[in-house]
C-alpha cells in the first residue's frame, strides 16, 4: 500500500482480471473494498480506464451505493442493524449507547482510527434481534452491557 493507504498497482491488478466479467464495474468496486477497505477516489479514474468508461460513471456508481467506503475505515467496524425488527428490539437504545461510547456518530471514525461506526439495514439475524458485527462476526440479542463485554474483548486485542 501507498503512503496514503492504496495501491495504485493493486487497483489496476483488481481491475484488469475483473473487466471482461458481467457486472464487472460492480465487481472490481467490491474487490476493492474487500482488500482495500475502501475505495480511493484515486482509483475512479483508473478503473474508468481500464473499463472504458468515463470517470462520472464509475463515480456515480461507487458513490450511489452506501455500503462503499470512501476512506479507510478505522482498525475495528462495527455495524449495527437499523432495519425495523432490530429497532422494535432495543436497536434505538444500543445505538445511543454506541454513540456515546465511541463518542462518535453512525459514519464516522473515532479519532484514533480505532472504531468506524456503521449503519446496516439488515443483517439477516432478525430472529435475535438487535444484532450487530464487529469486525464481520455476527452477534445477536446484544444489550447495552452486551455490548460493553464485546467491545471489552476487542479491546484486549490491542490493535
Amino acid at each position: 500500500m501507498g503512503s496514503n493507504g492504496w495501491n495504485q498497482s493493486a487497483i489496476l491488478d483488481i481491475a484488469r482480471q475483473l473487466r471482461d466479467e458481467p457486472g464487472a464495474l460492480l465487481l472490481i468496486l467490491r474487490r476493492i473494498q474487500d482488500e482495500l477497505g475502501w475505495i480511493p477516489e484515486q482509483s475512479v479514474p483508473l478503473i474508468a480506464d481500464v473499463l472504458n468508461l468515463s470517470r462520472a460513471e464509475v463515480h456515480g456508481v461507487a458513490t450511489f451505493y452506501h455500503d462503499f467506503r470512501h476512506h479507510p475505515p478505522g482498525r475495528h467496524v462495527i455495524r449495527l442493524c437499523r432495519a425495523e425488527s432490530c429497532q422494535a428490539m432495543g436497536a434505538v437504545a444500543l445505538a445511543r449507547h454506541l454513540e456515546d461510547r465511541l463518542g462518535i456518530g453512525f459514519g464516522q471514525t473515532t479519532a484514533d482510527g480505532r472504531f468506524t461506526l456503521d449503519a446496516v439495514y439488515c443483517l439477516g439475524n432478525c430472529a435475535c434481534s438487535p444484532a450487530l458485527t464487529i469486525d464481520g462476526d455476527i452477534h445477536g440479542r446484544v444489550t447495552p452491557g452486551r455490548l460493553d463485554d464485546l467491545m471489552a474483548a476487542v479491546e484486549e486485542r490491542r490493535s
